[in-house]
């Protein structure tokens, strides 16, 4: 049986199913799909319980905890368009239950549903899962062939980059959350090492996590980036002169030091496993390699020296 109607329950997806040409069958998004601007024209079919982009950082951290520890749902689902959109084909995911629509909703997405959809589970955790996901929601839509076009794209605009012979390689630290601080983890480690740098405390494909100042000073990274999950340049810069620009330990790193702090878009790409994440690489080799990339195209405002 062919799909005709989606219900995506993560912007990624969203993002592809548009980059594949199918947004026509696309019948129900959530609050946070809103690339391409379209999207948010589409139903919505979940949204936040409260309002995480009027908050920083720290107030997002807290009221995760507060609902957590009541055992509040922190997203609510939308039942008339879960209905009317009547899906044989949800796609969801198994990475992070904080940043996206998790199991719970997904099950009383499917509990209200009298005609029972297909279910496919995004849950990769490094660059190549991103782009397997990328090949089997292509095939599941019956866009095969344009899901092979994307999938190759990527991979030629990858290596382009990781062929380039780089013989200085700085040693970079993703910060995913300022406070608390988390690195950066999933597929930022790798992207990180495709575009000419040294990743530090996390690995490729480990789940982000909780890090604290000592550990950042023991890792002593040359280059220091700033890509709180979700948050825009302009949201990052506002967090670093709220939490970080007067904090005496952080201003005595060395790379605070030596101006080697950045600012980049994570919301667009970093955050997500979105085929976007290869621009994001793009992006770091322009930060990391200025000279050598110099002639590489990388989108306005996607980040900036602090």
């Amino acid at each position: 049986m062919k799909t005709k109607r989606i219900i995506s329950f993560l912007p990624s997806a969203t993002e592809l199913i548009y980059e594949l040409g199918a947004q026509e069958k696309l019948f129900g998004v959530t609050h946070e799909c809103n690339y391409p601007s379209d999207a948010s024209n589409k139903p919505r079919v979940i949204e936040s319980v409260f309002e995480p982009e009027k908050m920083s950082s720290q107030e997002i951290d807290d009221k995760i905890c507060e609902l957590s520890e009541r055992g509040e749902e922190i997203y609510k689902l939308i039942t008339e368009n879960v209905s009317n959109a009547k899906p044989d084909l949800i796609i969801s995911q198994e990475i992070c239950e904080v940043c996206s629509a998790y199991t719970n909703q997904v099950k009383n997405a499917i509990d209200i549903l009298e005609e029972k959809p297909e279910i496919y589970s995004m849950s990769p955790h490094d660059i190549q899962g991103i782009l397997k996901c990328v090949k089997d929601i292509a095939e599941k839509i019956d866009e095969v062939k344009r899901g092979e076009e994307i999938v190759n794209s990527l991979n030629t605009r990858i290596n382009k980059i990781k062929k380039v012979p780089i013989s200085n390689r700085p040693k970079v630290l993703g910060i995913e959350w300022i406070k608390p601080f988390f690195a950066a983890g999933h597929w930022v480690p790798e992207m990180i090492e495709n575009s000419g740098g040294i990743n530090m405390i996390t690995k490729n494909g480990e789940h982000s996590r909780k890090m604290d100042i000592t550990e950042i000073e023991n890792a002593d990274p040359d280059v220091l980036i700033l890509m709180p999950c979700g948050f825009d340049v302009q949201r990052t810069v506002s967090e670093y002169e709220k939490y970080l620009r007067n904090d005496s330990r952080w201003n005595k790193l060395r790379a605070v030091r030596e101006r080697k702090v950045f600012a980049v878009d994570a919301n667009s790409f970093f955050s997500k496993p979105s085929i976007r994440v290869v621009t994001g690489i793009e992006i770091l080799a322009k930060i990391l390699h200025s000279e050598i990339f110099a002639g590489f195209e990388i989108p306005t405002n996607s980040f900036s020296k602090i």
